[in-house]
């Protein structure tokens, strides 16, 4: 089949590359324009952009799929299907039906559980033990389209959003291309999606990654492997200043600590909680870069008894 491949970031790349070795063609990539990054503040292609002209695909970049010319130039490729992973970008209704088969998405959770664009991140804040990747047909909807199938994965105890998603990376890319063999067969079994066990997942803000240490150590632990690496947990010095944090290690032994409360010991730099504290992992400092938190703690020379969290009404 003749395929428009639609995608932005690196977790994009393990199904771009396993289309590009399929028996399928991919005749074009849509993906988000050049962003800006780095301490330059210089202008950078996406990883599919670069993936893709490093294999002589033409690539588009529209900053709106209502841009003139736009749906010309989708009908001129004579599409057979789309695949969509991560492209960051809502496709209109009026292009839902220029390939042949439509837009297959590759969406990562299992649907309708987590519909929106933070599924892996809402997972392990949740505390969910098994998710996945589904593969559905785009339709006007948010994620409400037919599955065509997909694939499961038990969330590891000390899983990031990081971790987690680059392993549904790799095992969703087999999935998406099953699913363009079994159209281009005349196999595929799109089902509609169960009206149980819907959940929503919107994008996560820097707002809700802060750390609420009133919560019970559990509840910080997958606030902050989910908020792991974007948009990152962090919390404040008694003065207002951020402090970002790494994941955590709930620490059931250590009862006597107030929520955010600070005990820096030689070796390490517990924090509490609304049950039992945590032992803070890696932080970063404002201005700074990570670094552990006990050799933060005992650079800085923080005192025991220092209250976490207090600027922003956390604790």
């Amino acid at each position: 089949m003749r395929l428009l491949f639609a995608g932005t970031p690196e977790v994009a790349l393990p199904s771009l590359r396993a289309l590009l070795a399929s028996d399928h063609e991919t005749v074009a990539v849509l993906t988000r324009p050049d962003a800006r990054r780095g301490r330059g503040r210089t202008l950078h292609p996406s990883p599919v952009a670069e993936v893709a002209r490093a294999e002589g695909i033409e690539v588009l970049t529209p900053r709106s799929l209502k841009e003139d010319g736009i749906a010309e130039r989708l009908a001129d490729l004579e599409l057979d299907a789309a695949p969509v992973v991560a492209y960051g970008g809502l496709v209109p209704a009026d292009l839902l039906t220029v390939p042949a088969h439509g837009w297959v998405n590759l969406h990562f959770s299992l649907l309708p559980a987590w519909r929106g664009a933070a599924p892996v991140q809402r997972a392990i804040i949740a505390g969910d033990q098994i998710t996945g990747a589904s593969a559905f047909q785009l339709e006007a909807g948010l994620d409400t389209g037919p599955v065509y199938g997909t694939v499961t994965e038990a969330v590891r105890p000390r899983d990031t959003a990081g971790d987690l998603l680059g392993r549904l990376a790799e095992s969703g890319a087999p999935l998406l291309v099953a699913v363009l063999d079994a159209l281009a067969a005349g196999t595929a079994d799109p089902r509609p999606q169960p009206a149980d066990g819907l959940s929503h997942a919107p994008k996560l803000d820097v707002a809700e990654a802060a750390v609420r240490w009133t919560d019970p150590a559990l509840a910080v632990d997958r606030l902050v492997r989910g908020c792991t690496p974007a948009p990152g947990a962090w919390t404040t010095m008694p003065d207002g200043a951020r402090l970002k944090l790494g994941p955590v290690i709930p620490r059931p032994d250590v009862t006597d600590l107030r929520p955010g409360e600070v005990r820096a010991g030689r070796h390490e730099m517990l924090v509490g909680t609304g049950s039992t504290a945590v032992e803070l992992g890696e932080v970063a400092p404002a201005g700074r870069s990570w670094m552990p938190a006990d050799a933060w703690a005992r650079g800085a020379r923080l005192d025991d008894g220092l209250v976490l969290g207090a600027a922003d009404g956390a604790a």
